[in-house]
């Protein structure tokens, strides 16, 4: 993982957590690029080796101010630096590099397809991006700099994960409150995602497993991808030994027919709900169902009657599903991943905007060189120094 800008890197941070909390191990290496050395400095979980600062010569370490033609200069100007720092990452145990920035400011929306562009030529495993869109309210600069990055960052990347942050805010809270749960709710749901099939000592192993070339497979083809989620607490049983398992004994009497219906609503949620992208679903190139919780919940003809609506309503022949057992959380989840989402309203109103916006900057600059001009205009009555 590579966290690019302020929220890349707090997002990269917070998966990092996830993998202490729950184990998970999703991260097998990560660094935080900035152009802002206070930035850095508010990592928790990264080690300082492993936080780059670039633009130095540039910035001198106070970031690029919103100005991601200088984010894209100063990373494509310190790209070894940051591949230097990847040159160690056991590149034969991963599965793919995720490039993640805000698009919003400077260094991210800047430099996160500079290094994925850079990553692309050098490794053969996929490289994904995770792009946060900012809230409509950040202003007209914000909105410019995430669609040209958008526009951008989807080309050089195998597929462009999208999280918005216009449908997760809530109102009442700080900024930074904001912004914290955003990044939890983020990490919860793309951590079930990437942690999926990963088996670990002492784990349930799936029935139908749901691995990283599920997750490649549902993501090939490029574009733009959107996540749903929905779980529901439920008690979870005490874990019986192996010879229970053998005999068997492992529905702990749990009704079969409710444990359908509870997988078959939670996959309806989870995709009618609210999507990391708000997207009109009908028209999804691939999609992929997870299912998690504990083993005696998951039950196999509620994750097929699920993969099978999935099926009707984004009207895919590659919709692929499978369980992920895992314990300790006290939930049944249902992940719904959509791959090559194309009827995207807030992608289309963003364009729009920061078209706008262009047009009114443009505008603005030439109506400023006038003004100034006047303003400084003397009738040749006054002479320059030199």
């Amino acid at each position: 993982m590579i966290g690019v800008g302020q929220a890349g890197g707090k997002v990269v941070d917070e998966f990092l957590a996830y993998d202490a909390r729950t184990g998970a191990d999703i991260v097998r290496g990560a660094i935080a690029v900035n152009t802002a050395k206070a930035d850095l400095q508010g990592i928790d979980h990264l080690s300082k080796d492993r936080r780059i600062l670039i633009g130095q010569s540039r910035v001198k370490g106070h970031g690029v101010g919103a100005d991601n033609e200088l984010g894209a200069e100063v990373a494509e100007e310190d790209i070894d630096e940051i591949q230097g720092a990847l040159d160690d990452v056991p590149v034969h145990e991963i599965d793919a590099f995720l490039v993640v920035a805000g698009l919003g400011g400077g260094t991210g929306s800047g430099g996160a397809p500079v290094i994925a562009e850079n990553l692309k030529r050098i490794y053969t495993e996929p490289v994904y991006g995770l792009g946060i869109l900012p809230g409509s309210n950040e202003g007209g600069i914000y909105t410019l700099n995430a669609a040209r990055s958008l526009k951008t960052f989807v080309d050089e990347v195998d597929n462009l994960m999208l999280f918005d942050n216009d449908a997760w805010r809530s109102s009442g809270e700080s900024v930074e409150e904001g912004f914290d749960v955003i990044n939890e709710e983020l990490v919860q749901r793309f951590g079930v995602l990437f942690s999926a099939g990963e088996i670990t000592e002492g784990n349930d192993i799936a029935e139908s497993v749901v691995d990283s070339s599920e997750i490649i497979n549902t993501l090939k083809g490029g574009g733009i991808s959107s996540l749903g989620y929905a779980d529901v607490e439920v008690d979870e049983p005490e874990r019986k030994g192996l010879l229970s398992r053998l005999r068997g004994d492992s529905n702990f009497g749990i009704d079969s027919t409710e444990a359908t219906n509870r997988i078959t609503s939670l996959v309806r949620k989870a995709t009618l709900g609210r999507l990391t992208l708000p997207c009109e679903v009908n028209g999804t190139e691939r999609a992929l169902l997870v299912v998690a919780g504990p083993p005696e919940y998951l039950n196999r003809k509620g994750i097929e009657h699920g993969r099978k609506w999935l099926e009707e309503q984004t009207g895919s022949m590659e919709v692929r599903g499978g369980d992920y057992p895992r314990r300790g959380e006290g939930t049944v989840a249902a992940l719904v991943l959509l791959g090559g989402v194309t009827n995207v309203p807030r992608v289309k109103e963003l364009q729009q905007v920061a078209i706008e916006a262009q047009q009114n900057l443009g505008e603005i600059t030439d109506e400023s060189e006038d003004r100034f001009s006047e303003l400084m205009d003397s009738d040749g009555e006054l002479e320059s120094l030199f």
